[in-house]
């Protein structure tokens, strides 16, 4: 019998192969994998706020196989984009999320894609969790016709159903995000809006403006602020007289933070009670992502004339986020080092394959340039460079 269960084993493997499915497995066999565990994760300071966000956590296998699968991808993304730019394939601006994928997943983890989600121009992580793929994302940030914005939006403006986009004017999201579940309250459909900005967008005055209509109007919107500690180049301490960002909203009654941003099991808690929060009619709640990233602003700041390399070395090697969830789900036996690796194969494997695509895409021609302005629109005339030069532009 024994015999037959190796032979067994060894068809399923070859059939995986074969169909390329996450199925090659070590000597172990899944029923020998603890299928979930409790884990204990950083208790949040509350603000104006009775109880806060759960400190005792479960997660399933498959959902820690599925956050290590997207955080990955995430990263792999974002080096290839680094590499890709160097070689001058990708131009213009180009803000890297690498260090900041528990905040994504974390957050996508808690709500639905039914609900919406708007933020600033570092999106290419939140273009991912919200649908869209590796490839067209790749391609959009090489100019191409098949991008997800069709080639003519780039690093910064990349959007798909339920996602409002990067946005390039900083802090100008979070009154859109707030119009956006103005649009959900006014449609009484039970969604939400997640509305993110950075530490840097903190100060602005717009986001106070819209905190009080938020209020005011009992939005149910969740402004969260992604406080990776260097808005452009300026650490928190030398750009805000106060850094407990989580606090800015006096008149939001609800603030749970600041939270955890490198890990997942953090982010995915605060998430899921802000967001009870806001289907419970409510209204608004800020919450406060302590995260880091590890490139630059963007990719023209080398990133360390106002920081150190060994601050950022240090916290890769005691805070990055995919590292604190591999060691977590193998310490619980909750997967192999090797199914980990398959994964790791399999995503570059995608990213490589997304490269050449979005490196071999023809660019859009001209006479797409003007094209989208309207939806549903007969096509009309667009004025060119001067009076005599005139584009089309179809819906």
């Amino acid at each position: 019998s024994t015999n037959m269960l190796t032979n067994l084993s060894n068809v399923l493997r070859a059939c995986a192969q074969r169909n390329g499915a996450a199925v090659v497995m070590s000597a172990r066999t899944y029923a020998d994998f603890t299928t979930q565990a409790t884990f204990e994760v950083k208790k949040c300071d509350l603000f104006k706020l009775e109880e806060g966000p759960a400190t005792q956590v479960v997660m399933t296998r498959d959902e820690g196989l599925q956050y290590y699968r997207t955080m990955q991808t995430m990263r792999r993304m974002e080096l290839k984009a680094d590499q890709l730019y160097k070689q001058k394939i990708i131009r213009g601006f180009c803000h890297l999320y690498d260090g900041q994928e528990a905040c994504a997943v974390g957050i996508e983890a808690s709500i639905n894609l039914s609900d919406h989600l708007i933020t600033a121009y570092r999106a290419h992580g939140y273009t991912l969790t919200r649908g869209g793929t590796v490839k067209e994302i790749m391609a959009e940030l090489t100019g191409r016709r098949g991008g997800i914005a069709k080639g003519k939006g780039g690093s910064m403006h990349m959007y798909c159903k339920h996602f409002y986009g990067g946005n390039g004017i900083v802090g100008a999201q979070v009154p859109l995000g707030a119009g956006v579940a103005l649009a959900c309250k006014y449609q009484g459909n039970n969604e939400l809006c997640v509305c993110l900005y950075g530490d840097g967008a903190a100060n602005q005055g717009q986001i106070f403006e819209t905190y009080n209509m938020a209020a005011l109007w009992k939005l149910p919107v969740i402004f969260i602020c992604e406080n990776n500690r260097y808005g452009m180049g300026t650490s928190v301490e030398r750009a805000a007289a106060s850094t407990d960002y989580f606090k800015r909203g006096e008149f939001i009654p609800d603030s749970p933070g600041p939270v955890d941003g490198m890990d997942i099991l953090c982010v995915r808690e605060a998430t899921r009670f802000a967001a009870d929060h806001c289907r419970s009619g409510k209204g608004p709640i800020l919450m406060e992502l302590q995260t880091y990233r590890y490139h630059g602003h963007s990719m023209s700041d080398p990133g360390v004339s106002y920081r150190t390399r060994e601050e950022i070395q240090e916290v890769r090697s005691k805070s990055d986020p995919i590292s604190l969830l591999k060691d977590r789900m193998l310490s619980n036996n909750m997967a192999s080092v090797e199914e980990l690796k398959e994964i790791d194969v399999e995503v570059r494997k995608e990213i490589e394959d997304a490269a050449q695509f979005a490196t071999t895409d023809p660019e859009p021609p001209l006479e797409d340039l003007c094209n989208h302005i309207f939806s549903n629109n007969p096509p009309l005339d667009v004025r060119g460079t001067n009076p005599w030069s005139k584009l089309k532009s179809v819906s």
